[in-house]
């Protein structure tokens, strides 16, 4: 890890990305699953700036490997593959898997 993440309070140009949480209540330590995924699926520069300070690519990686892309679209899933150097026929394989999942249709209808 770069940063001491327990240290780290979530800065104020990311808790857009939290909309549904109390800004008082989110932190890294009891919601760092949900920040990462977030701001993996969700996130703009500042933010990917941000999680890169909190985590190496190598961490990133392996978050996204456990999770075989759930829960990224495919634009953004390619996108983090080139930054932290996941395999494209990975993300292909994961891609395509989504979308022979019957509920894929119905979330991008």
């Amino acid at each position: 890890m770069v940063e001491d993440p327990t240290a780290t309070e979530l800065p104020e140009q990311l808790r857009e990305y939290f909309w549904d949480y109390n800004p008082d209540q989110i932190s890294w330590d009891r919601n760092r699953h949900t920040i990462i995924l977030r701001l993996l699926a969700r996130g703009g520069i500042p933010s990917i700036r941000w999680l890169r300070k909190q985590m190496s690519d190598d961490e990133i990686r392996e978050f996204i490997i456990r999770r075989r892309g759930r829960g990224i679209d495919p634009r953004r899933l390619r996108f983090w593959s080139v930054l932290v150097g996941i395999p494209g026929p990975d993300v292909d394989e994961w891609i395509e898997g989504a979308r022979r999942n019957p509920w894929h249709s119905r979330t991008h209808a």
